[in-house]
């Protein structure tokens, strides 16, 4: 597992709102969408690794991410059960 921190980035107003500390299976790369606990959607902005860590030692990177828009069809994962999608 990565772990990693997903800073927030409200376009709109050029803000960064939230960090929150994750982890991944696969580092996710620029332009990936990912899920958040928070049940919204976001798209992967930069990558920032931090040379010389192992991903067992800790944080490994900094993701800069922004939510994708509210029409976005990757939006309509939230109130899907995962279990039925792995089936």
């Amino acid at each position: 597992m990565f772990k990693v921190l997903l800073v927030m980035h409200d376009h709109t107003s050029g803000d960064y709102y939230r960090i929150n500390k994750t982890d991944f299976a696969a580092l996710p790369g620029i332009n990936q969408m990912i899920y958040n606990s928070d049940g919204r959607v976001y798209q992967v902005e930069q990558v920032v690794s931090f040379a010389g860590y192992s991903k067992n030692s800790g944080i490994v990177a900094v993701l800069v991410v922004h939510p994708v828009n509210q029409d976005d069809q990757a939006n309509n994962i939230y109130g899907l059960d995962i279990n039925d999608i792995l089936k």
